[in-house]
């Protein structure tokens, strides 16, 4: 019966080092992310720009913040 006590023991340490690996992983990558987004203003504007938009300084705050805005969700 101390076998199985181990071997079970064994499974449950695994199943919970997995989940609590997951979760600092996860909000790690949201502090790092919030940090460090990953598009800039000067970026936008070039995306826009290569769309074929005259982007305006109004236009790219309002999509910055839209996009911090769906980041903070």
């Amino acid at each position: 019966m101390h076998l199985w006590l181990a071997i079970l023991l064994i499974v449950v340490a695994l199943l919970a080092g997995i989940a609590l690996g997951f979760f600092i992983a996860r909000k790690y990558m949201m502090n790092y992310m919030k940090k460090n987004p990953p598009i800039n203003e000067k970026m936008l504007r070039v995306m826009m720009m290569q769309m074929g938009m005259n982007p305006s300084q109004k236009k790219i705050n309002q999509m910055m913040k839209a996009m911090q805005g769906q980041q903070d969700k």
